[in-house]
């Protein structure tokens, strides 16, 4: 009797230290959580996300992605969704930090806010080059000569035609159309010398932007 006693009083003793150390990760939790939502959305975050984990992210995205889609056209489809969701909460949080209630509309600012505020947002850094077609006026490209989301990912060569960046496109086609000026916005890599993961963003806005700017620079 007196063991059975012993053994009762040991499980008795071990489920409160099981609860014990219950009570304290779900204090920390709570902690941490009550920390995230405490934090100041108006100032970056100093701790930010590593770029290892970041791309371990991104490419689930997209495995998850290319498991639901039946070629790559619709992979790309599918990751500028994904980005075009980021995209319109990204405009909203820059323009609070930027502390502006001022919303660009007209096709140039518009371009150089994505350029340099929503680039250092995301990528900690301005894009490469922002410049306008020579063939077409409604035509731009952003380039960023070394995406960091690209940074481990490896496209096998029979799927070479796809680009990872439709991601980004996504982004930037969001922002363009919260800020009036929407447009067709597509991902190309663009090789160049010591640079094999070269992006171009490349925007053609639609005819009516494109004409309600030939007016305001009439009008001016």
């Amino acid at each position: 009797m007196a063991s059975q006693s012993e053994s009762q009083a040991q499980a008795q003793a071990q489920a409160q230290m099981h609860a014990q150390s219950l009570m304290k990760l779900d204090n920390k939790a709570s902690k941490r959580s009550n920390a995230l939502l405490e934090h100041n959305v108006s100032r970056p975050r100093r701790d930010r996300v590593g770029l290892g984990a970041f791309a371990y992210l991104f490419a689930e995205i997209i495995r998850y992605s290319q498991n639901r889609v039946l070629g790559i056209q619709d992979l790309e489809a599918k990751l500028n969704e994904i980005g075009q969701r980021v995209g319109v909460r990204m405009v909203e949080l820059a323009m609070w930090r930027e502390k502006t209630v001022h919303r660009e509309t007209r096709v140039l600012q518009t371009l150089v806010f994505i350029n340099t505020v929503v680039w250092r947002a995301l990528f900690d850094k301005q894009a490469d080059s922002l410049e306008r077609s020579t063939e077409s006026d409604d035509e731009y490209m952003i380039t960023d000569n070394e995406p960091a989301i690209l940074k481990y990912i490896s496209v096998p060569k029979e799927m070479s035609s796809f680009s990872p960046g439709a991601f980004i496109s996504g982004i930037v086609e969001a922002i363009a159309r919260c800020c009036q000026c929407p447009a067709r916005v597509t991902s190309h890599i663009v090789p160049a010398d010591g640079l094999p993961l070269r992006t171009v963003i490349l925007l053609k806005f639609d005819k009516e932007v494109m004409d309600r700017e030939k007016r305001l620079e009439a009008g001016k």
